[in-house]
């Protein structure tokens, strides 16, 4: 596991805020619409994160 230091981290979430200010607000709006049309798988709709946890305990067993 990769530990990262706290100014990574703020340097990190300062370049998001920053590319995320300076997308057009055109843009933004079909991200948005775009991912509202796009339908969830259906075990984590009706199942929630169970199966991604199982899924995820199973792999690292592995």
């Amino acid at each position: 596991m990769t530990h990262i230091s706290f100014n990574d981290y703020v340097k990190y979430i300062t370049q998001q805020f920053t590319s995320y200010i300076d997308t057009p607000a055109e843009e933004k709006k079909g991200r948005r619409q775009n991912s509202k049309s796009v339908t969830p798988v259906y075990s984590s709709r009706w199942l929630g994160v169970i199966p991604f946890i199982l899924k995820a305990a199973k792999k690292n067993m592995n």
